[in-house]
């Protein structure tokens, strides 16, 4: 069941991340095993923006953040998505991913950008089934737990272009009756 991050999840979260394999946390731009920054994410005023998948014993299988910028990029939203392991495959993060979308259309966003590195097939492969298209390449961007440094994809979707057509056909409510 996907629901919003809130204070009650704040334990099971800081364990899901703090459980991922080191090279996957490479990849997190917070340092999300510190419960202080979970603390943080249900003390936002926006809060609304983070959600996770929970499963009936309470342990916490995914999250999804879509995260307004700011200034002059208010109408862009960042995607920030991480599946556990055991859940992957599942088809838990192309539901996570699709609830993104809907909700950050609801928020009134028209574009959404989500970071990969070009080595995660299985990610690029969920967000440009999506309808999320390559932006940028940024050589040498980020420096890996070994300090390599690796290149970084920026992955963009134009939602206020597509959504009226898939709102015509009936995909926004199909998306959003699979997603809660």
């Amino acid at each position: 069941m996907t629901v919003p991050l809130s204070a009650d999840h704040a334990d099971a979260v800081v364990a899901f991340f703090r459980a991922l394999p080191a090279g996957d946390r490479t990849f997190i731009k917070e340092d999300v095993s510190d419960p202080a920054t979970v603390r943080a994410w249900v003390a936002e005023p926006t809060g609304g923006s983070r959600w996770v998948a929970v499963a009936d014993d309470g342990t916490v299988r995914g999250y999804v953040a879509v995260l307004r910028l700011s200034g002059w990029s208010d109408h862009v939203g960042e995607v920030r998505l991480v599946v556990a392991p055991s859940a992957r495959g599942s088809g838990l993060g192309r539901d996570l991913a699709r609830h993104a979308l809907v909700q950050a259309v609801e928020a009134g966003l028209r574009k959404l950008v989500v970071e990969v590195v070009p080595d995660q097939g299985p990610a690029l492969a969920l967000f440009t089934a999506l309808g999320f298209t390559g932006e940028a390449l940024l050589r040498d961007q980020i420096r890996d737990r070994d300090g390599e440094l690796r290149d970084l994809m920026v992955l963009a979707h134009h939602v206020g272009d597509t959504w009226s057509g898939m709102t015509a056909v009936g995909v926004a409510d199909a998306l959003d009756g699979h997603t809660d």
